[in-house]
């Protein structure tokens, strides 16, 4: 598995970086992360990220703990 940490620049830029380099998936630690999520079924939670996909550019939010789950059938 090859990862690369990117913190130059706007997100937006960032995640058309790894479109264009061809990452199916980014995860994002951002403010959500560490203050807690605003809004939505996981409201008032820490220890989060975001995960957006390359193909539709969707985001979702999960758990810090639920991401090993989350990320081991895609990797395998």
């Amino acid at each position: 598995m090859n990862v690369f940490y990117d913190d130059a620049g706007a997100i937006g830029r960032r995640y058309r970086r790894q479109d264009e380099a061809g990452t199916p998936f980014c995860l994002t630690v951002d403010f959500e992360t560490l203050e807690g999520v605003k809004e939505g079924p996981l409201a008032g939670r820490k220890d989060t990220v975001t995960v957006r996909y390359r193909d539709d550019g969707k985001q979702d939010r999960l758990a810090i703990g639920e991401l090993l789950n989350w990320l081991l059938p895609k990797i395998c």
